[in-house]
């Protein structure tokens, strides 16, 4: 379960090339300060942003402070980003807001499993929809990958359809993206992780191995192509 959560926690480590909107300088900032692990920036971060930037700080503020052993605060900071993002879905409704929406319900269910009778509905709706707004979207196949790997095979969950899912999402980054970016190094690194599971451990190390290609400073993916070296020289 600590692994489970600890994947959960480092699912969407930032990878990101914003155009004009949301402010790519907030996403910037945002994404160094999490790949530091920097609480406090993200915490003012997260309080002078709006809409999907607030949101996305409070996601990033969240998943570090998981990692760090602080689940009050991960638990508020996705509260945040939740509620940021249910009145984006209000206002104007996409297929990013609603991605990353979907993601937060995820977290919170890996953080509190008594809340998946509720979120878990939620979570799949958001999805849903933002597929329905966006069909070729990688960033929806790839929250709907995480989704497959993380959620028991008794609930639909599969190893198989994660790394299918997957594979989508990595296609999809092949096409020209003009606004919001993000994931490409994740789809690698989630695909390893149901090879792994799959039995395909070199195929998983061959994965690790692109997501560093796709962004040199992708912490996630070389903590697992370590571990994997490890429990082979073992």
């Amino acid at each position: 379960m600590k692994i489970l959560l600890l994947v959960s926690s480092l699912a969407l480590i930032s990878s990101h090339t914003f155009a004009a909107s949301p402010s790519n300088a907030n996403i910037t900032s945002i994404d160094a300060a999490s790949n530091s692990m920097n609480l406090a920036q993200l915490q003012q971060l997260s309080a002078s942003t709006q809409d999907y930037d607030k949101a996305y700080a409070n996601y990033r503020l969240a998943i570090s402070a998981n990692v760090m052993g602080q689940k009050a605060l991960a638990s508020s900071a996705l509260t945040n980003a939740q509620t940021a993002l249910e009145a984006l879905e209000t206002s104007q409704a996409d297929a990013e807001s609603l991605a990353l929406l979907s993601s937060v319900y995820g977290m919170q269910i890996a953080l509190d499993n008594s809340k998946g009778a509720t979120l878990g509905m939620k979570s799949a709706k958001a999805i849903a929809n933002a597929e329905q707004l966006e069909p070729q979207n990688p960033r929806v196949a790839l929250v709907k990958a995480i989704a497959a790997y993380n959620t028991p095979a008794m609930f639909g969950g599969s190893m198989q359809n994660a790394k299918t899912l997957a594979t989508t999402a990595i296609e999809r980054f092949a096409q020209p993206c003009d606004d919001i970016c993000w994931g490409e190094a994740e789809a690698y690194t989630w695909r390893g992780l149901a090879k792994q599971k799959l039995g395909d451990s070199q195929g998983a190390s061959e994965d690790w191995q692109q997501a560093i290609k796709v962004q040199a400073d992708y912490g996630w993916a070389k903590f697992l192509l370590q571990q994997n070296q490890l429990l082979s020289a073992n």
